[in-house]
């Protein structure tokens, strides 16, 4: 009987810790993944289910990551509004943040020094937090004039160079200008437009998930 009770027990043991390294390695597998944006982000004229976090999130399931991708777009916000909500986003403790911010900031003709501070203080403190970050490139608008045009573009690769973050050099590469994958203000991206981002990006965002593992 005691032999039968000593044998109980180490099952019962070992059960245990090959149910504790199960769930030790779900805990490690699972990604939250943040982007840090505004209205291409959150999803401006779109269904929920349409939004660039809703859709990013799907792909990355159906390549088989366990991930969550958190929508921290507002519209209209800037890259000084970014900053300025920094630490509640980081209260969600992402691993990895998409940085998708600036274009506001070129529609409405800011500086483009103003700019590149405000995101360049986003990805120190990111550093600082431990977060890996994606940095999404935006191109000023063309009627803005060539010398404006030209410094807003160049703050994303030297940033990035900068900070050694992960870049995709333009956040709206194959929809800008494209009326059918534009909604009718054309800014903003339809459901389709949203779907040709994500399949862009994707590798981007996959490399950088893989590098922190």
């Amino acid at each position: 009987m005691r032999l039968i009770m000593i044998c109980l027990m180490l099952v019962v043991s070992v059960t245990c810790g090959v149910q504790s390294t199960l769930a030790n390695s779900t805990v490690e597998d699972v990604k939250r993944l943040l982007i840090l944006g505004d209205s291409l982000t959150a999803g401006y004229g779109l269904a929920a289910s349409e939004a660039f976090p809703v859709q990013l999130e799907k792909a990355l399931r159906q390549s088989g990551y366990n991930v969550t991708v958190v929508n921290a777009g507002v519209s209209g916000d800037t890259s000084a509004g970014g900053l300025a909500r920094l630490g509640w986003a980081l209260a969600d403790a992402p691993q990895l943040v998409i940085v998708e911010l600036g274009g506001n900031d070129a529609l409405r003709g800011l500086p483009p020094e103003m700019t590149f501070n405000n995101l360049d203080a986003i990805l120190e403190r990111l550093k600082i937090a431990g977060v890996h970050v994606i940095l999404a490139g935006m191109k000023a608008p063309r009627n803005l004039g060539e010398d404006y045009t030209v410094a807003f573009d160049q703050i994303y690769p030297q940033l990035a160079s900068k900070h050694n973050v992960h870049f995709y050099p333009f956040f709206l590469d194959g929809v800008a200008l494209d009326p059918v994958l534009n909604q009718a203000d054309g800014i903003h991206p339809n459901a389709a437009g949203v779907g040709v981002i994500v399949e862009r990006i994707l590798p981007v965002v996959v490399e950088a998930m893989e590098s922190k593992r």
